[in-house]
């Protein structure tokens, strides 16, 4: 009788690495709820700090979201005075996207909720075998980390 699949399924590292995704986005969306944030919002508002003041569609590009979603996105951010758009100072014809203090404040507190929720996914693993793991994400994910 041939295997059942589910065995089968449940051993490749691909299935694996999903299973452990699914359980680290879930951990980090309810920390991030629990902000008032969406995972989405915390992207842009990241990038936004890392990149400001930053025109609309390079951002877009930054982080791989399709421009109508980065316009909800940013339309939400912007509506709870998370960000501010403006014209670009380097091209007045785009908006270039900066955060407010308050957008900053929150940023804080959401990747410090994030870390946490990471340290609870993580937390069956010491501290070298973390960084092993790190390194052989990183690795097999195709960044340079």
């Amino acid at each position: 009788m041939a295997e059942a699949p589910l065995p089968a399924i449940r051993s490749l590292p691909s299935w694996l690495l999903g299973r452990a995704a699914a359980r680290g986005r879930s951990l980090v969306a309810d920390a991030l709820a629990a902000e008032g944030l969406k995972m989405w919002h915390h992207v842009v508002l990241s990038a936004v700090r890392d990149l400001a003041p930053v025109a609309q569609a390079d951002l877009g590009r930054g982080v791989a979201l399709d421009p109508k979603d980065l316009v909800g996105v940013l339309n939400d951010l912007q509506a709870a005075r998370l960000v501010v758009r403006e014209p670009d100072p380097k091209d007045r014809r785009k908006n270039a996207v900066s955060l407010t203090p308050e957008g900053a404040r929150l940023l804080k507190r959401c990747e410090k909720a994030a870390r946490e929720a990471n340290d609870r996914l993580l937390a069956p693993l010491t501290v070298a075998e973390r960084d092993r793991f790190m390194d052989l994400l990183i690795r097999i994910s195709g960044t340079d980390g």
